[in-house]
């Protein structure tokens, strides 16, 4: 088994780079969903309710974040640099159930990308000074994790993308790429949904605990690269033979996530070992 993608989504819910290679640290792979799209209540922007957010493209270097939407005229013609923010203006934030103390881009900024996305929409970036923890219902020990959902990584394998792509095709619809799930590490050479059964591996020097599978939503109806809705695929399938047994962590599954073990720096073409298996893997609903 290898990496064969690796992938960071520098703002939450925007369009996802592609490095050979990054740093994997306790929060996730460096500069994966370290800002965030926020509305006027604080709550974070998601293409579950704004699609084209997915065309939100934003480079990160060493100072800030090079930002352009496709089909902006104006002063600013879509593209914008923002300098990462030296956090005296802080912003309190919302990510589902949990609060962050964030720092403020600044009002031009978000003059800027309201004025791109056709709401009113603050950015923010999670600095030295947030702090937000991943479920403890799910881990022995406290792990740290940016604006992602809950965990720090989401892993992926292109053999269960594969059967899940016929089993899509078969009922008459059309096959989705990985993108839709957004994940930050994909792996090869499995079996359909062998992680299920993955407690703990080693991808490269850098072990991962699998904790949990992914219970996916509408945001994976949605075209990565034209930001619209296309359908009740990868859903209706996966609903078919992909529902969780588990009371507590109910939904339809694709990927997993997980917590780190250290750090290094992960590298498409890494060896990807086993090193724990779960007993009994993850129960589905028949």
């Amino acid at each position: 088994m290898q990496v064969s993608t690796l992938a960071i989504h520098p703002v939450k819910g925007g369009r996802a780079r592609h490095p050979a290679s990054v740093r994997l640290e306790p929060m996730g792979l460096r500069g994966d969903r370290r800002w965030m799209l926020v509305d006027a209540t604080g709550r974070f922007l998601s293409q579950r309710e704004h699609p084209p957010l997915a065309l939100l493209d934003a480079e990160p270097d060493e100072d800030g974040l090079h930002l352009s939407f496709p089909g902006i005229g104006g002063s600013d013609g879509g593209e914008r640099f923002v300098a990462t923010p030296d956090g005296e203006e802080r912003v309190t934030v919302t990510v589902w159930s949990d609060t962050v103390d964030a720092a403020a881009a600044g009002a031009d900024t978000d003059a800027a990308l309201s004025r791109w996305l056709g709401l009113p929409v603050r950015l923010v970036h999670f600095d030295a000074h947030s702090q937000r923890t991943v479920s403890r219902d799910w881990t022995a020990e406290d792990h740290p994790v940016g604006f992602a959902d809950g965990f720090p990584l989401l892993v992926a394998t292109t053999a269960s993308l594969r059967d899940l792509n016929r089993r899509i095709v078969a009922a008459g619809g059309e096959a989705v790429p990985m993108g839709r799930f957004r994940p930050n590490v994909v792996i090869d050479g499995t079996e359909p949904f062998a992680e299920d059964g993955w407690a703990q591996i080693a991808v490269g020097d850098v072990v991962l605990d699998l904790v949990k599978p992914c219970a996916r939503c509408a945001v994976t109806t949605v075209d990565q690269d034209e930001g619209r809705r296309t359908g009740k695929e990868p859903l209706a399938t996966l609903g078919r033979f992909r529902r969780s047994g588990v009371q507590r962590a109910p939904g339809v599954l694709f990927g997993w996530n997980a917590v780190v073990q250290g750090a290094g720096t992960l590298r498409v073409g890494d060896p990807v070992r086993i090193l724990e298996m779960r007993e009994g893997g993850w129960p589905l609903a028949l």
